[in-house]
């Protein structure tokens, strides 16, 4: 299984593992990553698993779908490197994804 790291606002990072297929958010909520809320569940209709990704790995994701993109205007603090978890689906290719948790979410 694929590691993912997240980095939290105070510089602590915890680093799991999440099955391939499952989206980030649904690893986060499994192993409890605080500061990810995910309160749709994973529907692509808030904004509270968001999380900024590491410089380095921007790249390696495609770019957010439209719907992902509206969303992420209402977000913490948007960034050009924000996405939300939930849209991010695990894949071998993303072993090692480094990913800060924002201040807050909405």
């Amino acid at each position: 299984m694929p590691k993912v790291t997240f980095i939290q606002p105070d510089g602590s990072a915890e680093t799991v593992e999440i099955a391939e297929g499952l989206s980030v958010m649904e690893g986060a909520m499994e192993y409890g990553i605080p500061g990810i809320l995910a309160q749709c569940g994973g529907g692509c209709s808030c904004s509270t698993c968001h999380c900024y990704v590491a410089d380095e790995w921007v790249a390696a994701l495609p770019a957010p779908a439209d719907d992902e993109s509206g969303l992420l205007e209402f977000a913490w603090e948007p960034k050009e490197s924000s996405r939300l978890t939930c849209q991010i689906h695990i894949t071998p290719e993303l072993e090692g994804l480094i990913l800060h948790v924002p201040e807050q979410q909405i």
